[in-house]
């Protein structure tokens, strides 16, 4: 913005209101102006709870607000604990196309196609043998309901479950499920509680891979040291972005390694108002719930 728009400093001019108006209207489009010099960031959205209601509605004001982002020269991208079947038309719904999508907690990341628009493929995949992980856990867990993602994105699962999105899924008897190495365990118990799912973790110690308990009764396993913040520190290396223009928003305990990364490197962690503490004291920020447009919020001001 120049000066001229500008009083003198350390003044105070008082103008009618339409004046005031084309004031705000002036910062708006120098904000979004990319001949005026601007901090470029890297913002990394999670879905659920953050930009997505539980009934699959988009938070208030979010597209907007992402469509006001990149106007400003950020790139907007997504990191979810959910597979790609259940991220692409999320992406679609925010009307982006990020060079990078980080799925399955960190374990999968997919990259734009240079053969066909709006499509992505398969870039970089962590696996680990789920044998061990799943027995401890039928022992504890006889009547849950198990899926595992392939490192091909096919997907196996033992019982269907209403909230789950089943393309690319085939149904198979528990013990198929660790016949290969897999990218993901996901684990839901309707009889439990997210309390239960946090002690009986805390009881049998899973010492080999990393996890996350979801709000509900859930439980998402993903490789050894692999979370969302492993996946993103590839993600902005390949796209040469200082760690310290990042800026990532979440709501869950899955978002806990991403909060820390980003801090850690200096740059921010916005946690929703509706999330459990421990995730809020990790972010340090907190902004709206998702009910109220909490996303939207803290893309305005930028």
């Amino acid at each position: 913005m120049s000066d001229a728009h500008l009083p003198a400093t350390g003044s105070v001019k008082v103008v009618k209101q339409k004046k005031a108006a084309k004031l705000v209207e002036q910062v708006a489009r120098d904000t979004e102006d990319p001949a005026v010099p601007t901090e470029h960031l890297l913002i990394v959205l999670d879905i659920d709870g953050t930009i997505l209601l539980e009934d699959e509605t988009l938070s208030p004001g979010v597209v907007e607000a992402v469509e006001h982002a990149h106007r400003a020269g950020h790139e907007v991208m997504l990191a979810t604990g959910r597979s790609w079947e259940g991220t692409e038309d999320i992406l679609r719904a925010l009307k982006i196309e990020p060079e990078f999508v980080v799925c399955s907690n960190g374990a999968v990341i997919l990259r734009k196609s240079e053969r066909t628009p709006l499509e992505y493929d398969r870039f970089y995949t962590e696996t680990f043998d789920p044998t061990e992980v799943l027995t401890l856990l039928r022992e504890h867990l006889p009547d849950a309901k198990y899926m595992v993602e392939l490192p091909d994105g096919h997907r196996l699962y033992t019982e269907h479950l209403g909230d789950w999105n089943l393309a690319r899924a085939t149904r198979v008897p528990f013990e198929q499920l660790s016949a290969r190495p897999v990218c993901r365990i996901v684990v839901v118990s309707p009889g439990d509680t997210e309390q239960d799912f946090v002690e009986l973790v805390e009881r049998i110690g899973l010492n080999e891979v990393s996890y996350a308990v979801g709000w509900t009764a859930w439980l998402d396993i993903a490789p050894q040291g692999v979370d969302k913040g492993t996946a993103l520190n590839r993600v902005r290396e390949w796209l040469g972005i200082d760690p310290a223009h990042v800026l990532v928003m979440g709501d869950g305990r899955n978002d806990v390694g991403m909060f820390r990364w980003a801090r850690e490197n200096g740059g921010r962690a916005v946690a929703m108002e509706q999330g459990p503490q421990e995730v809020r004291d990790a972010a340090g920020e907190t902004t709206s719930s998702v009910q109220d447009g909490g996303v939207a919020e803290v893309l305005r001001k930028l």
